[in-house]
C-alpha cells in the first residue's frame, strides 16, 4: 500500500493531506506537525484570538475527529530530524523511523528573532509566529503595560493595533524610512501611519532597536537607534520570517528562496514536493514565494493532485489581506517593479492601484471590497482600466473592469 507523508501540519499541510483524500487516495497517510495541537488558522493570532474575538476551539482548521474520519494519521508534538531521499525514509527526533513512498514538505516558516547579544533571549520578548506564541503574551496585554513593537510590517502593525485597542502604551520602531517600505507604497503607508497615530500609537520610523535592557533576565527596557531609551514591560518582534528550510536543505534539495519547486510542485529529489511558506515556484518568467493563506491552499491542493499523476500546473493569483483597528485591508495581485500608483477614494473607502505603464499590477484596498474584487478580477484576466477614469470616484467600478483593454492589446498598440 502506498504510503504518503506530510511533513509540517499549518495550513499548506492539512489542506494536502485532505486533498489527496478528496481526490481518491486510498493508501497511507500520514500528517507530522511540530506543535502539539491539531491544525489552526495563524492570521488570527495577531488579530482576533488576542483580541478574545476568536475562542480556542474556532481556531482550529477541523475538528480533530476529521482526521480520524479520514484515516489520515496526524502526528502533533513531533519533530522530523532527518529525510532520506534515496532509500525514501524519514527519521523523528525521537528515534522512530518511518518509510515513505511519497512525501510532502510544507514546513511553513519561521519568524526572525533578535540576536541574543542584543536581548534576543530575556524574558518578556516575543514573536508572533504560533499558538503558543501568542498564549505566551496574553497575560501581558493589560491596559497602561508599555510595549515596544520592533518592525513596522504587517505582522508589527497588526500588533500594535491589537496591544493600542487593549490600552496599552505602544511604541513601534521601524528601522527603515517607514513602515511598510518593502511591500507597499508611500501611499499605503502614508494611510496606515495616520491609522495608528489617530490610535495612540507612537510610530518611530527611520529608528531602529540597537539594544534590550533587562534586571533578572527580564526585558525592561530599550536603546533606539536615535539615541533615546525607553522604559518598557515587553516587546514583541516582528521584523520578518523566513522559509523553514533546514530539513530539506540536509536531505540535499535544491534551495532558491525556499525549496525550489516546478509548476507542479516537485522538489529536485524524485517524488518529494513542497508547497506553501517553504517553497519558491516560477510565476510570470521569475521565482517568487507567497506567504499567505489562500497560496498555502491553493499551491497544497495542486501538489497533491500531482502526487496522485496530475498534470495541472500551479497558477498562483496572489492575494492578501490585514485588518487593523476597523480597517480591513484587502490586497490583490503583486506590486513588483511599479512605477506608479492611481489614488481612488469614494467615501470612507481608499484604494492605491499600482501600474507599470499602462498595466494594472495590484491594488491595496482599505474597507473597500468593491475596489478589491473589481481590481482583482481585472488582475487575474489580464486586463487594465483607463487611470484618469480609475482616479474619478464618480466612475463605476463594475462598468470600469468591463471596460478595461486586454494588456495584451495595450502592448500591441505601444508597439505600433
Amino acid at each position: 500500500m502506498t504510503h504518503i507523508v506530510v511533513v509540517g501540519a499549518g495550513q499548506a499541510g492539512a489542506a494536502l493531506a485532505a486533498k489527496l483524500r478528496a481526490l481518491g487516495f486510498g493508501g497511507r497517510l500520514t500528517l507530522i506537525g511540530e506543535e502539539p495541537v491539531a491544525p489552526y488558522q495563524r492570521p488570527p493570532l495577531s488579530k482576533k484570538y488576542m483580541l478574545g474575538e476568536m475562542a480556542l476551539e474556532r481556531m482550529f482548521l477541523r475538528p480533530r475527529s476529521f482526521y480520524a474520519e479520514q484515516e489520515i494519521d496526524l502526528v502533533t508534538g513531533q519533530r522530523v530530524a532527518a529525510i532520506d531521499p534515496a532509500a525514501r525514509t524519514l527519521r523523528l527526533e525521537g528515534g522512530e523511523g518511518l518509510r515513505w513512498d511519497k512525501l510532502a514538505l510544507t514546513t511553513g516558516s519561521a519568524p526572525i528573532r533578535l540576536p541574543a547579544a542584543i536581548g534576543g533571549e530575556l524574558g518578556g520578548v516575543y514573536t508572533m509566529r504560533s499558538l503558543a506564541d501568542a498564549d505566551a503574551m496574553a497575560a501581558e496585554f493589560r491596559p497602561g503595560r508599555r510595549v515596544l513593537i520592533v518592525g513596522g510590517g504587517y505582522i508589527g502593525l497588526e500588533a500594535a493595533a491589537v496591544a493600542a485597542s487593549k490600552g496599552l502604551q505602544v511604541v513601534l520602531v521601524e528601522r527603515a524610512g517607514r513602515i511598510l517600505q518593502r511591500v507597499a507604497a508611500p501611499e499605503t503607508s502614508d494611510f496606515f501611519r495616520e491609522l495608528h497615530r489617530a490610535h495612540g500609537v507612537d510610530l518611530r520610523e527611520g529608528v531602529g532597536l540597537t539594544g534590550l535592557t533587562g534586571t533578572d533576565g527580564r526585558v525592561t527596557g530599550a536603546r533606539l537607534s536615535d539615541g533615546s531609551a525607553l522604559e518598557i514591560d515587553f516587546a514583541i518582534v516582528g521584523v520578518g520570517i523566513r522559509p523553514a528550510t533546514a530539513l530539506a536543505e540536509r536531505a540535499g534539495l535544491e534551495i532558491d528562496n525556499g525549496i525550489k519547486v516546478d509548476r507542479l510542485g516537485r522538489t529536485s529529489a524524485p517524488d518529494i514536493f513542497a508547497a506553501g511558506d517553504c517553497a519558491s515556484f516560477p510565476w510570470q518568467g521569475r521565482r517568487i514565494r507567497l506567504e499567505s493563506v489562500p497560496n498555502a491552499i491553493d499551491q497544497a491542493e495542486a501538489a497533491a493532485a500531482a502526487m496522485l499523476g496530475g498534470s495541472e500546473p500551479y497558477i498562483a493569483r496572489p492575494w492578501f489581506w490585514s485588518d487593523q483597528y476597523d480597517v480591513k485591508l484587502q490586497i490583490a495581485g503583486l506590486n513588483t517593479g511599479y512605477d506608479c500608483v492611481v489614488a481612488r477614494r469614494a467615501g470612507g473607502a481608499t484604494s492605491f492601484w499600482y501600474f507599470r505603464g499602462d498595466r494594472l499590477l495590484a491594488v491595496d484596498a482599505m474597507n473597500d471590497p468593491r475596489a478589491y474584487m473589481a481590481g482583482k478580477r481585472m488582475i487575474d484576466t489580464g486586463r487594465s482600466p483607463d487611470m484618469t477614469a480609475l482616479a474619478d470616484p464618480s466612475t463605476d467600478l463594475k462598468a470600469l473592469a468591463q471596460g478595461a483593454r486586454s494588456n495584451a492589446a495595450q502592448a500591441a498598440d505601444t508597439a505600433a
